[in-house]
């Protein structure tokens, strides 16, 4: 059924725009028209497998529009509320492409409506946008849909994504504070450096005043700054882009990845992130009946770190053979020993996905308190190191302006 794009105005008189099905243009603006909504525009769009649609008006910030994992979560909450309530998934559906207000969230689940629609189901709907639907969601979808808990899986899906959106966002929000005063400092020495020092230095040359080393170094250093930016622009793109190439490769990530594990306090940080992305991610696979092998070759590609996924690799082809999870964990020598013992006792007492979950929200407040206390330590620092940029740059200035004074006196 084609899909139409619409601009109009409804019944309070408030400008609206979305998403509606229907067979031809003229039956599209008579369905708006039974809606309340008077319309403005109303193009037909064009639809592609796992892409959003392609309007033939198309506007500047639907292209620049993204989905981010709050839509996913809100989404995801709502549409097993619906479910819940008892109503079909078509309607249920439906609902949500009117509620959305994101254009191409809604493109994307008018194309997982119909699809369901002509008879597929809500997985595999949702399978043909990898880039909206991850592998971890569609799977937890397809064993909701095969249970018949598919309002359950969901809700536990919302609170899967709202919890790491919740970490990250703390983290996020103690480290913007440092951040910002590492760009505002670094902009007041690009300044100083580039407009104050040299207007500055054409005193002592015309005054024919020598200066001390250092003086001169900063002098010689703001000049080159000031004549030779676009260099120090192309080098700092160039070895971004290299750097960035290298962390691409398998053999450079791999690398980079073990080294950063053995860095004090960073590393220990960044082992507690993955740890407890796998065993929220484990946890809550297996909570919604997805099969432990199955579960395993998600989470690998959840924990963003070569090492530990390694490692889960070698646990799942142990459980293939029979083994459990503990003991190849334990010969990585990579998860923490409170790790082990815990997943242990769970696989013991049949309530892995209970342990599993109380790991992870160990490591979460842990990551918490260590990224707070980082993040206090380092905004002193911060001031201490910038602070001494600029006390070294006046005092390379000031000084020859008050050997001059003297020399005058």
């Amino acid at each position: 059924m084609p899909v139409f794009e619409y601009k109009g105005i409804n019944d309070r008189g408030k400008n609206v725009k979305g998403v509606i099905d229907a067979d031809t243009l003229r039956a599209a603006r008579a369905r708006l028209r039974k809606e309340g909504i008077f319309t403005t525009d109303l193009a037909e769009g064009k639809a592609s497998p796992g892409r959003r649609l392609i309007s033939r008006e198309v506007s500047f910030s639907s292209l620049f529009t993204r989905i981010k994992s709050q839509d996913i979560a809100l989404l995801t909450r709502q549409l097993a509320t619906l479910t819940a309530a008892g109503l079909p998934l078509i309607e249920s559906l439906s609902a949500l492409v009117d509620q959305v207000d994101n254009i191409r969230l809604k493109n994307v689940l008018t194309e997982v409506r119909d699809k369901v629609n002509e008879g597929s189901s809500l997985a595999d709907a949702m399978r043909q946008s990898p880039r909206i639907f991850s592998e971890l969601y569609t799977n937890m979808i397809g064993a909701g849909e095969t249970s018949g808990a598919l309002d359950v899986v969901m809700l536990r899906l919302a609170d899967y994504i709202e919890d790491r959106l919740r970490l990250r966002n703390r983290i996020f929000a103690a480290l913007a504070y440092p951040v910002l005063m590492l760009i505002v400092m670094t902009g007041v020495i690009i300044l100083l450096m580039t407009f104050v020092i040299p207007k500055v230095t054409l005193i002592f040359d015309d005054m024919g005043q020598s200066v001390p080393v250092y003086t001169r170094a900063l002098i010689s250093f703001s000049n080159f700054t000031k004549d030779y930016w676009w260099i120090i622009l192309m080098v700092g793109l160039l070895l971004g882009f290299g750097v960035r190439r290298y962390l691409r490769s398998p053999g450079g990530r791999k690398r980079f990845d073990t080294s950063i594990l053995r860095v004090p306090v960073i590393g220990k940080l960044f082992r507690m992130v993955a740890i407890s992305r796998f065993t929220k991610t484990l946890s809550t696979l297996l909570s919604g009946g997805i099969p432990i092998l199955k579960s395993m070759d998600i989470v690998k590609n959840v924990v963003n770190n070569v090492p530990l996924a390694q490692a889960v690799e070698d646990a799942r082809e142990n459980i293939s053979e029979g083994a459990t999870i503990a003991e190849p964990l334990r010969r990585s020598k990579i998860f923490p020993p409170i790790v082990i013992h815990m997943v242990s006792v769970g696989e013991r007492s049949g309530e892995l996905e209970d342990m599993l979950m109380k790991v992870s929200e160990s490591f979460d407040n842990e990551v918490e308190t260590t990224v707070t206390g980082l993040t206090s330590l380092l905004e002193p620092l911060i001031i201490i190191f910038m602070g001494g940029i600029v006390f070294f740059i006046m005092i390379s200035i000031l000084l020859p302006i008050f050997q001059m004074n003297q020399l005058i006196r």
